[in-house]
């Protein structure tokens, strides 16, 4: 995705629904999440990224069934990804350079995960301030990584088939999808054409929703189903 500018106040909203990025939302077909990103870019190109993955309880209760009522979880934890290194620091002593490489772009990440039964909300929310959005990694993966250190699993067995970036030179701006591997692709896919099939019956909600602010107005989205908001 490209986005030029000229100067004045504005924001962009886009809903993607091409096949790439339903991909990211895997997992909205089991527990029908909600996902908004949300971009705040500064003048001086610093700026603040938030992800909010929220579960859609009137889908769930349609995959639940009678176990909706019967769910019993209560979970409201927050977290630095840096504490997790400092945390774990015999695990990631262990690892090769390139590995903990992996784990430091991370280590300004912040987290809150709040699992409630009782209030009927399920949300993460992962956020991280940037002096620049090149030095912004691939945040959905961010919980992944924590598992991998608090349980010292190999990097090597995570199915990443995908990678997401992004850039700005003060004019255009780009967030880019990158296939990494794509025979994981292809399970991945194949796994959602067969998990389709088995809800197909239910009215299930899911989406993603790119949410961008900038400094200036927004002048051509290379994507027409872009939408603009003063």
């Amino acid at each position: 995705m490209i986005y030029i500018w000229q100067k004045t106040n504005s924001k962009i909203l886009r809903n993607l629904k091409n096949s790439i990025f339903f991909l990211l939302i895997a997992t909205a077909l089991i527990t029908s999440c909600q996902i908004t990103e949300t971009i705040y870019v500064n003048e001086n190109r610093t700026g603040k990224i938030e992800i909010i993955k929220l579960r859609d309880e009137q889908s769930y209760l349609q995959l639940a069934g009678e176990n909706y009522s019967k769910e019993e979880k209560f979970l409201d934890t927050t977290y630095v990804f840096r504490d997790f290194i400092t945390k774990y620091s015999e695990t990631f002593s262990k690892l090769t350079p390139a590995e903990k490489a992996v784990f430091q772009k991370f280590e300004n990440a912040n987290v809150h995960i709040k699992k409630s039964s009782y209030e009927k909300e399920f949300r993460t929310t992962i956020n991280q301030n940037f002096n620049k959005i090149e030095e912004v990694p691939d945040l959905y993966k961010t919980e992944e990584y924590a598992d991998d250190l608090k349980h010292n699993y190999a990097l090597s067995a995570e199915e990443h088939y995908y990678n997401i970036n992004y850039t700005f030179d003060g004019s255009h701006f780009k967030r880019t999808v990158k296939i990494t591997d794509s025979i994981a692709l292809k399970k991945q896919q194949d796994k959602i054409v067969a998990l389709k099939n088995q809800i197909s019956k239910f009215k299930i909600n899911q989406s993603l929703l790119l949410n961008y602010h900038f400094p200036r107005k927004i002048k051509s989205v290379s994507n027409t189903n872009g939408g603009f908001k003063s």
